[in-house]
């Protein structure tokens, strides 16, 4: 059984679909040329990976994407309207993040709230809720052969990691309710794009220059 209302929980899972979806196909094709099939396929992975590999590991087999062909009709269908409108996306280049911001924030909510219902703890639904967020995305990077946006840009995992929290704790203690799930969402949101904005990122780790390999 789904925590709260199960139309917020599914409008929460479609529309970060939806966005991710179209996120994806558009970062796919900007690193890679690819035809209508591959940019759908690529969208598809971004929308839905992180919700198959919750699933799996908590056990709903099979998972919800499957089980539900909205998910699937969703997913291909955003992917569809950026390849069809691609020029569009081109011109508003930083609708890009915007969407990336916006799927992070709902699959980490909902993410949380269906381990949740799983019957698991506040910790491992907060970190099932954010490998939701983040899963499809590394998915797509790993399929286009470069370094995961989780690994290496900015502030990514920090604020699903937040939002995530803050849906786990309001499950935990009986107050989560739509109010909640958008005050959750819109957090994730804000520290994802005020990253973006100020180009905020943690330490990073960075190779020894040629000076401090001729000193080891």
């Amino acid at each position: 059984m789904i925590v709260g209302s199960h139309l917020l929980q599914l409008a929460l899972e479609l529309s970060g679909t939806f966005v991710f979806g179209l996120n994806g196909a558009l970062i796919a094709m900007e690193s890679e040329h690819l035809d209508l099939v591959g940019v759908i396929v690529l969208g598809m992975t971004t929308a839905l990976g992180g919700g198959i590999l919750r699933d799996v590991l908590i056990g709903a087999i099979p998972p919800a994407a499957f089980r539900d062909w909205r998910y699937l009709a969703v997913a291909a269908g955003a992917g569809l309207l950026a390849f069809l409108a691609r020029q569009i996306w081109v011109r508003l280049g930083r609708l890009i993040n915007v969407f990336d911001a916006a799927g992070l924030s709902l699959f980490s909510v909902a993410g949380t709230a269906t381990a949740f219902s799983a019957h698991l703890g506040p910790v491992q639904s907060a970190l099932l809720g954010t490998i939701t967020a983040v899963g499809g995305g590394t998915l797509r990077d790993i399929a286009i052969r470069r370094v995961p946006t989780v690994f290496s840009s900015g502030l990514y995992a920090v604020p699903a990691a937040a939002g995530a929290t803050l849906t786990a704790v309001a499950l935990e203690l009986h107050f989560y309710s739509g109010t909640v799930a958008v005050i959750a969402a819109l957090v994730c949101f804000g520290i994802r794009m005020t990253g973006v904005h100020f180009n905020l990122s943690l330490p990073a780790s960075r190779p020894p220059s040629a000076d401090e390999g001729s000193e080891a």
